[in-house]
């Protein structure tokens, strides 16, 4: 573990400012990374990135030996529903990885991007050119993907000021009580378990608020749309959860089902957004995958 203690030159310095500095090797989203993951330490605590520093605060780093990755081309079948000069948009398959980590450099979205699209922005580096949001690996749906910086600064704008709308699909576990509402927590990385996230105090992680509308009822089930506020990890997964209503098929979070899923019925259906060069609003949808669909019919069945 490397130490620092602030001094008077460091008082009032945001926290990923001043690492930036004493870590001039690390990029700022790598510092960002890195606290969000739990590998950097303020008086002992999980801190913010842009937490401003006091006299005599210690600030630690763990040490974490990262393995450079080579990133090739790879010919894997994606579905691309859009794309022009300036970004596409990706229905990517539920148990597709979104970009490569060590231990898991290959067969990624972003080997199957550097194949079959010429240009990405190269704002996140090598590791994960043109990605300006995720999808977790068992998550199936729509994604946008920058092909120039100027794109990905302006998306990835939208999408913090909330001009972006993501929606979802789940098929949860139980009957929700209410029609519709809003989840509003603070989400951070699980202490009981570093791969997972989880509802915290107010005064730790990030604020997380997810929307979401009962679609259709199954009794033991329901059919929901989630709608993103935020982009936090694993947010809908940690929220519905949170309400005692996980999503179906995700064992992380407490969805284990009897319909023997590879994954969590969480589906991105829809996408609105604004193109970053014509400002013209865009919107995309797509269909559940058919095992979705396989499973919202044995429930009718049931039904009937």
């Amino acid at each position: 573990m490397e130490k620092f203690i602030i001094t008077n030159n460091d008082v009032n310095k945001r926290l990923d400012i001043f690492l930036c500095s004493v870590k001039s090797e690390f990029s700022r989203s790598h510092i960002k990374n890195m606290i969000e993951n739990n590998h950097i330490f303020l008086n002992g605590k999980t801190p913010k990135s842009g937490e401003k520093l006091k006299l005599g605060d210690v600030v630690e780093i763990e040490d974490i030996t990262i393995k450079p990755l080579d990133v090739k081309p790879e010919n894997i079948d994606i579905d691309i529903v859009y794309e022009d000069d300036d970004l596409a948009v990706i229905n990517k398959p539920q148990g597709l990885v979104v970009h490569p980590a060590n231990g898991n450099e290959n067969g990624t979205l972003v080997n199957a991007l550097l194949y079959h699209l010429k240009n990405l922005s190269s704002i996140n580096g090598v590791i994960r050119p043109g990605i300006v949001h995720r999808l977790d690996k068992d998550t199936s749906g729509l994604l946008i993907v920058a092909k120039n910086d100027k794109s990905h600064i302006n998306l990835a704008k939208q999408i913090e000021l909330k001009t972006c709308h993501r929606h979802y699909i789940a098929l949860c576990v139980g009957n929700f009580k209410q029609d519709s509402g809003t989840i509003k927590t603070h989400i951070a990385r699980s202490k009981k378990d570093r791969k997972q996230m989880a509802v915290c105090d107010d005064d730790e992680g990030k604020i997380a608020i997810t929307n979401y509308n009962v679609i259709e009822r199954y009794g033991t089930y329901t059919l929901v749309e989630f709608v993103l506020q935020t982009g936090r990890t694993h947010q809908i997964r940690v929220h519905s959860k949170y309400i005692g209503h996980p999503i179906v098929g995700d064992e992380v979070y407490g969805g284990k089902d009897k319909f023997k899923l590879n994954g969590q019925l969480l589906h991105a259906y829809k996408i609105e957004f604004n193109h970053p060069s014509t400002n013209k609003r865009l919107s995309f949808c797509c269909d559940l995958p058919e095992y979705f669909k396989k499973v919202l019919k044995q429930l009718d069945n049931l039904k009937k």
